[in-house]
């Protein structure tokens, strides 16, 4: 192969390595921002491995892999209960912001990890603190339920 030809090829690769490397960066910012904006966060299988416990790891022992205090809440589309939650939830995103995530997980389309955590009535509202063990909340509450749980299982 000649000189030119090596360098011109050489020159593509560096700028494919270079295009992926920013995409990245951009995804992590964008989750970055996601987290701080105090949006609620769809959670899929793989993001909840890789960001609150990974349970295929083989592990029984609850390891959460987070960086502040979660709140997950198992819902589905058609459920009336869950809807009626989904503002309540969204507020406490924005007011806890600065101390806690809030996520949620379609147990529809999230048939595995609904079935690990043991789903079998919704909604249910995963709270999950730093240290311990998570606590599970079913049914539609209040917003002052969730605030007096936010306070005594993760922000105590």
């Amino acid at each position: 192969m000649n000189k030119e030809i090596k360098n011109y090829l050489t020159s593509i690769i560096l700028l494919l390595l270079c295009s992926i490397h920013i995409a990245c960066a951009n995804n992590k910012k964008e989750s970055a921002q996601q987290v701080t904006s105090g949006s609620i966060i769809t959670m899929t299988d793989s993001l909840f491995r890789s960001q609150v416990f990974d349970y295929q790891s083989g592990s029984e022992v609850w390891q959460y892999l987070g960086e502040k205090p979660a709140i997950i809440d198992f819902y589905a589309d058609w459920c009336g209960p869950c809807r009626a939650i989904a503002p309540i939830l969204k507020e406490l995103a924005t007011e806890y912001k600065d101390s806690l995530i809030i996520y949620k997980v379609n147990v529809d389309k999230e048939r595995a990890l609904a079935g690990w955590a043991g789903i079998q009535s919704i909604p249910a509202v995963l709270f999950v603190p730093m240290k311990g063990q998570p606590q599970m909340m079913i049914g539609q509450q209040s917003k002052e339920t969730y605030i007096e749980a936010i306070r005594k299982l993760l922000l105590k």
